[in-house]
Formats: C-alpha cells, structure tokens, sequence
C-alpha cells in the first residue's frame, strides 16, 4: 500500500492517480472528503484528517510499503514555521512507530539551507531529521521555482501592468511545472529503486530569470511591455498583505528571495540532462498562464 499526503494538490493528485492505474493499493490523505471524491472514484482509500496530528497520519502510515510526503500550503496560519514543524514532527512520529521502509519527500532547491531559506527551511529540517529514522529510505526531490506560482501575480498584471517579488530581475533559476515533479515522484515510487538518504533535482526545461518569465508571459497575454519590477523588502511585503497573505508568510516569502538575491540558495544545483525535465515555460504561458489571465 502506499500513502500520499496532499492527495488533492497539483502533484499529489497526479501521483495517486498514475500508481492505481498501475494497479496500486493507494491511501490519499485530506482534511476534507469531498475533495477526494474523484481519487476515491478511482479506487483509493480515503483518510480523512489532519497532517499536525501524529496519532492520525501514525494510524494512516500502518501497513504502508512507501508514503509520498508534502507539507501542504496554509494560508490561515499565524506562524508559518511553527505549522510547518507541526507537519514535520507528526511525519516523522509515524514513520518512526510504523517503521515504514520508504519514502519520497518533496523538498525543494535551497533545503540545504536550515536557516534563511523561509519555509524551505522546515523542509530541509525534515530532510535530516529523516535520517535518524532507523531502516528508512528516504528520496528527497528538489524542484526549483513552479511555474504555477506565476498565478498569483494576475491581479497586479492586471490592475498595473507589471509584476514582482523581492528578488533581483537577473537572478537565473530553474523554472518546474508540478506536474513534471509529480512524474519524476510516480515513477520513483513506483520503482522504489532508492536507497539510504539521497536527493534529486528536479529542474523544468530550463533556468530563467524573472525578466526573461516577464517577457514570455506578456508576449503570451498580449501585452509584450510586461515589466519585472523587483521591489524592496518592506514593499513586497505590504503588497502580500494587501493581497491577504499573512504577514508570518509574507516574511518567509521575503527570506527566500534574499536567499535567492545571495546565490546561497542555488549553491549546489547543476543543470543537467538528469535533471532536466520537458515542460517549458513557454509551454505554460501558452498553454495555461494565458487562459487562467483570460
């Protein structure tokens, strides 16, 4: 059997769907049951719950041959690290009472960084803590910045004409669809071919900077004069909070970027052709960005 948590996020949902049409017996863990009802349709076994109580995901891990972990989003929070260690201790609570042999962790470029990398570094905390876990394998995949976050900047495409984050127009990072993450995940936890405590990058087709994402999506929404505008801490955060985000996560949010403005958070990471993925950029504003603007 296997466990996914976020079974209803963008790569969760995915990875669930592709091991049962393989034939898998699969658990798909959420808060609400309505929000599983096409995966339960399918054939999963639902559990409903939440991911910061150790005795429920402990009960939901029993009997599992591998689990697919993601601290999820949650945008109510006001302690983005404190919901984050919650998440980590009851993950690793129940991997050590099942004794569950295999797991793949979405982590992310940067999880090198404990400290300084916002909320990326919780998920390097899990990452480590995980090796004390006797007897357990864990893959943890490393994906660069999602395409889809690219979602939250339509309001301000809109209502100004521009974009931005607290974070250099020139600075290069590799750009990942989840749904690319998703399939390296699958087939990992389908071949269970890892052993010991290892990460993979997971890079998208290639390393952009937000200038050059600027020109891609306004030449896909029509307005080609698409500007980048990289705008100073205390901005970027008042315009986060404007937007309803919290101000615990607006801060995180900031902390990654300045990561990312030092070129600690990249340290490590190579492109490849291991770690290169299909989904292009300009497959996604095309494809998707251009429509979700519509």
């Amino acid at each position: 059997m296997y466990v996914i948590t976020g079974a209803t996020g963008n790569t969760g949902k995915i990875i669930a769907t592709q091991l049962l049409e393989a034939g898998k017996t699969v658990k798909v863990i959420s808060r609400k049951a309505d929000h599983l009802a096409e995966l339960v349709a399918k054939g999963a076994i639902p559990a409903i719950g939440d991911l910061a109580d150790s005795a429920f995901v402990t009960e939901a891990f029993t009997g599992a041959t591998a689990v697919y972990l993601v601290i999820p989003p949650k945008w109510d929070v006001s302690d983005w690290t404190a919901y984050q260690r919650s998440v980590k201790d009851s993950f690793l609570t129940a991997l050590r009472t099942t004794g569950v042999k295999k797991a793949v962790l979405l982590s992310s470029l940067g999880a090198h960084m404990l400290e300084g990398a916002g909320p990326v570094s919780r998920v390097g905390e899990l990452e480590q803590e995980a090796r004390d876990i006797p007897g357990l394998d864990v893959l943890s995949l490393r994906p660069g910045f999602f395409m889809e976050n690219f979602y939250g900047n339509i309001p301000l495409i809109k209502q100004a004409g521009i974009f931005g984050y607290s974070m250099n127009g020139d600075v290069k990072m590799p750009f990942v669809h989840t749904r690319d993450i998703a399939e390296v995940a699958a087939k990992r936890l389908l071949s269970l071919d890892f052993q010991g405590h290892t990460h993979e990058f997971i890079a998208g087709a290639a390393d952009l900077s937000m200038s050059e994402a600027a020109a891609i999506l306004g030449k896909a929404i029509g307005k080609p004069d698409l500007a980048y505008v990289a705008f100073d801490q205390a901005s970027a955060k008042a315009g986060m909070m404007q937007a309803g985000i919290p101000e615990t996560i607006a801060d995180g949010y900031n902390e990654l970027f300045n990561a990312l403005n030092t070129g600690e958070y990249q340290q490590g990471y190579t492109r490849t052709p291991e770690v290169t993925t299909p989904t292009t950029f300009e497959w996604f504003a095309e494809n998707q960005f251009k429509y979700a603007f519509q």
